[in-house]
């Protein structure tokens, strides 16, 4: 029923930043975003709670990516600092249905993702 679009991944220079869009057609309280390199599963990145704003992060990109809401668009951005090769990975967004959702099989809706390289 929620149709997740991304939008902003490219090709990027180690220690460069870039911000991924998800705009959602409803709002829902958990939207999250995740990413799988090539090879590997997909892993948790960063949720955001509708209406708190509360935030969880993975360790792994803790301090250099902020995820943020604007509720009149329903949308979520992940604005990503101090890339790493290590963050190469297609990235999704995810809704969900309830507030702080870091499952992956507990998110309802998914985007079909949007790709990040970070180069040395």
């Amino acid at each position: 029923q929620v149709q997740l679009v991304e939008s902003g991944g490219g090709l990027v220079q180690a220690g460069d930043s870039l911000r991924l869009s998800c705009a959602a057609s409803a709002r829902t309280l958990s939207m999250g975003w995740f990413r799988q390199a090539r090879g590997k599963e997909r892993e948790f990145v960063a949720l955001i709670s509708w209406p708190i704003r509360s935030t969880y992060y993975a360790d792994s990109v803790k301090g250099r990516f902020t995820i943020s809401r604007d509720n009149a668009k329903n949308t979520v951005y992940l604005q990503m600092n101090s890339l790493k090769p290590e963050d190469t990975a297609v990235y999704y967004c995810a809704a969900g249905s309830r507030a702080g959702i870091r499952k992956r099989d507990e998110y309802d809706y998914w985007g079909q993702g949007t790709q990040v390289t970070v180069s040395s």
